[in-house]
């Protein structure tokens, strides 16, 4: 029923850590039958939920007042497009708010839209969903890093498949607010260590707002560890402000774009990649395929 049908709109809304996106995207699908999701609107607002999450342990009266606001405005936008059918979910700043459940359901009596809260191993898949496999080639391994305010999810890729999809709590919000423990951080390099070390050129995917900044700052060239340790030194010694100026940085970025820097520079060590491609794929682009699955009874990817 979706065949050749540019008026089937959908959307999708992640709430994360330091932002909240609505991506809104009309259907087509090619002679083979594919899904094609063609992007009209791209909308980010810096809600930044774990700047209270992980300091407090919950959300404020304040950010579940933007969080309302936001909605409200993505709402609208939803409905100006035209959107028939869209989903809404969070991440970590809402998974570890102990008040997740009342704000949610606040939201939704003011708003009318429906939060559902996804287990970081469930935000793995959906940035599955991407078909990320697609633009890989046999020659190589990879691994798929996507690096978010509150948490970080790697996918490693053979031949193709996906091996493991494994979530992590390091995220640039949580380093920024010192909430990272140095458990998690072990576990992460741990397990980085010895799910790589079998693997021979192994390359890898970066996910993410700051990645893209990164990546767009090097004018979309493939991106070395070499560049992302350049970059850190060069960084740290400026100011927000001044990061702001020389790279034409939001504040909301220029403060978690070190942190960020740190994640992939040490995840790329312990797995001694070189090299990271971006290709501008993330949390809500799988979060509208996987609507699409479910509207259509179709196979997700496997």
């Amino acid at each position: 029923m979706f065949k050749d049908s540019p008026n089937l709109r959908l959307a999708a809304i992640d709430i994360g850590s330091n932002a909240a996106r609505l991506l809104i995207c009309y259907l087509l699908e090619t002679k083979k039958g594919n899904p094609e999701f063609i992007k009209l609107n791209l909308v980010r607002v810096p809600l930044r939920l774990g700047f209270d999450v992980f300091e407090t342990g919950k959300i404020s009266a304040k950010k579940e007042k933007d969080i309302i606001d936001t909605l409200h405005s993505y709402k609208y936008l939803m409905k100006v497009h035209k959107v028939h059918h869209y989903v809404a979910c969070a991440t970590s700043a809402m998974r570890d708010a102990s008040n997740s459940a009342e704000i949610i359901s606040r939201v939704k009596n003011a708003t009318g839209i429906e939060i559902k809260v996804i287990s970081g191993k469930e935000e793995a898949a959906s940035i599955f969903e991407n078909h990320i496999e697609n633009y890989l080639d046999t020659q190589h391994s990879y691994l798929y890093i996507d690096v978010g305010g509150g948490s970080t999810e790697l996918t490693l890729f053979d031949n193709n498949k996906p091996l493991f999809e494994e979530s992590f709590d390091v995220g640039t919000v949580r380093m920024l607010k010192n909430k990272v423990s140095d458990k998690e951080w072990q576990r992460l390099k741990e397990f980085v260590k010895n799910e790589t070390q079998s693997f021979k050129n192994l390359m890898g995917i970066g996910s993410g707002g700051n990645i893209n900044k990164i990546s767009s700052m090097s004018k979309g060239r493939p991106i070395t560890s070499d560049t992302l340790k350049d970059y850190y030194d060069e960084l740290s010694k400026m100011s927000v402000e001044e990061r702001m100026i020389k790279y034409n940085l939001r504040e909301d970025r220029a403060d978690v774009i070190m942190p960020a820097l740190q994640i992939y520079t040490s995840i790329m060590r312990w797995a001694n990649i070189k090299d990271i491609y971006v290709p501008k794929f993330g949390l809500v682009d799988g979060l509208i395929r996987s609507l699409y699955f479910q509207l259509t009874d179709h196979p997700a990817s496997k």
